[in-house]
């Protein structure tokens, strides 16, 4: 195909077949696309038209990509990035007038305690942007980065996408929170014998946490596991429930309540929270301008912890 002959492929139909490649599912892209799924089956038929190819087939209940739609998606991926860091690059950026949408993927730690003092800075440079968050972690980062759903994500993070970039923001120091009212801290045989409360998003009782504790021969009991770190307020108010936390967690939960946070009676191997990015967005002013304030309100101590 020659140049002349690019005429005839409409762009906005290379973009739902690569939406189409993760998801697979036409109700899941219609919705991140903002489309009708009558909209999405017929751009399907007209992507296998121009690829001669079915592209994705019915397996049960689930649709899986033959082999030519794996193969097309491996050489069209790199050619959309390009594309999308060209017209990126080619705007300019003024937080002060700006409307764009920018899509962060936050770890629940993060969004809790580090995001709102980000927001307020967002806001008053940018009042016009909208901010989606995403829930991910370790586990998520990498499809939400590889499919485009966010553009930037902090989290402790693993393995990425091969195009995606990583900045060190801090050392996720830990805290343990309490709510009972004694004053003595906490000794290790204390630790260990009392109840703890873990927040879990995949719901595992054990942790990093578990792994520093293995070292110097001892173990936990968690009998509660919970999705987000708000609850722990009223889980861990007058009870004998603790929780070991990162320490910027601990600063928002102890505000205006009576829990109190405390160094942990043993030595815990700090873990890092980090801010990737997808490589396509590495030198759009807009995402730039994001990771900048990210940096600013996520890399050091913004407010002095207890």
């Amino acid at each position: 195909m020659n140049r002349n002959d690019l005429r005839r492929v409409d762009m906005n139909l290379l973009v739902i077949f690569e939406a189409l490649m993760f998801e697979r599912n036409l109700t899941r892209v219609a919705e991140k696309l903002f489309m009708g799924q009558p909209a999405i089956s017929a751009a399907l038929a007209r992507l296998r038209d121009l690829f001669d190819d079915p592209l994705l087939l019915r397996n049960g209940r689930a649709m899986e990509p033959t082999a030519r739609a794996l193969a097309i998606l491996k050489e069209l991926q790199p050619a959309l990035d390009t594309i999308s860091g060209a017209v990126s690059r080619a705007k300019e950026f003024d937080p002060a007038t700006s409307c764009d949408i920018f899509r962060i993927g936050l770890s629940d730690d993060a969004e809790f305690g580090l995001f709102p003092p980000l927001l307020n800075r967002l806001r008053e440079e940018a009042p016009g942007i909208i901010v989606v968050v995403r829930r991910a972690n370790f586990l998520l980062m990498p499809a939400l980065l590889a499919s485009g759903e966010i553009s930037v994500g902090i989290s402790y993070t693993t393995e990425l996408p091969a195009n995606a970039k990583r900045k060190k923001l801090r050392d996720i120091g830990v805290k343990v929170l309490r709510g009972d009212k004694r004053p003595e801290p906490l000794t290790l045989d204390e630790f260990c014998q009392r109840p703890h409360t873990m927040v879990s998003f995949s719901g595992d009782l054990s942790g990093n946490i578990d792994i520093d504790l293995a070292k110097v021969g001892r173990a936990r009991r968690v009998v509660v596991a919970v999705p987000q770190f708000s609850g722990l307020r009223a889980l861990l108010a007058g009870t004998e429930l603790i929780a070991t936390v990162p320490d910027y967690a601990a600063c928002a939960l102890i505000e205006g309540c009576a829990l109190r946070a405390e160094d942990p009676p043993f030595p815990i191997e700090p873990a890092e929270l980090s801010m990737v990015w997808a490589g396509v967005h590495d030198n759009d002013p807009a995402e730039r301008w994001l990771r900048s304030r990210i940096t600013e309100f996520m890399s050091q101590e913004t407010r002095p912890l207890p």
